[in-house]
């Protein structure tokens, strides 16, 4: 199936107008719907209204950063399924980590060659369309429960609200609970080939899980990966 750019609508950050422009331009001309902020206040409003399919959000904003900004959007009904890349500059000593806790998708360092800007939005974006693991839209292990279609995790029946790639995440492991999936598997089911994410991201991840559906349901298979426990 052909890709459609003009059905995705992309929010972009950034203060520095230079940088707005260039990249706008260039989203624009793939036919893409392009909003765009210069501080986090702005974005979030923006967010709220549009409810766009990728932010772009650059991580040294004025007042409110990048970091703080994502987890306002991520409080937000219906931005948990947003993809949000952040904008770094390569002189800055930023650690991924707290960008993926706040539940940041992925990294994108400027500066960066337009071909390669839109190939990495165009994978974040087609990774954004994998709905469900397998057909059954429900599962139910323990006292959890996610429902794919509604984009909703339940445990003992009061919802939790899981960023998007916490989300998938749970999706995963819960489709076979027993199952150990490796850490390769992992990578490619919830990030895909075409992102490029630290070796600790799936740590960060499973330990914002565990925090919220409980210490006990993920086991770590030492060397391996890990698994939902039947």
């Amino acid at each position: 199936m052909e890709f459609d750019h003009s059905k995705y609508k992309i929010l972009l950050v950034d203060d520095e107008p230079d940088i707005i422009e260039f990249i706008q331009y260039n989203l624009k001309k793939e036919g893409y719907q392009v909003f765009s902020a210069m501080n986090g206040r702005d974005a979030i409003t923006l967010a709220e209204k549009h409810i766009p399919d990728l932010i772009l959000l650059d991580v040294m904003l004025p007042e409110m950063d990048g970091i703080e900004t994502c987890e306002e959007i991520r409080s937000i009904e219906g931005l948990q399924q947003t993809t949000i890349a952040f904008l770094t500059a390569r002189t800055e000593d930023y650690s991924q980590i707290a960008g993926f806790e706040a539940g940041g998708d992925d990294y994108i360092t400027k500066p960066i060659k337009p071909k390669v800007l839109l190939s990495r939005i165009k994978a974040l974006l087609k990774r954004s369309q994998v709905k469900v693991y397998e057909e059954d839209n429900v599962s139910v292990n323990h006292d959890i429960t996610i429902d794919r279609e509604r984009f909703l995790v339940l445990k003992q029946g009061e919802e939790i609200i899981l960023p998007k790639k916490e989300f998938e995440l749970l999706n995963l492991l819960i489709s076979r609970p027993g199952k150990v999936f490796t850490r390769e598997e992992i990578f490619q089911t919830v990030w895909g080939d075409n992102v490029i994410v630290g070796d600790r991201t799936i740590d960060v991840h499973i330990r914002k899980l565990r925090e919220k559906i409980g210490e006990d349901l993920i086991q770590t298979v030492k060397g391996v990966g890990y698994k939902m426990i039947k």
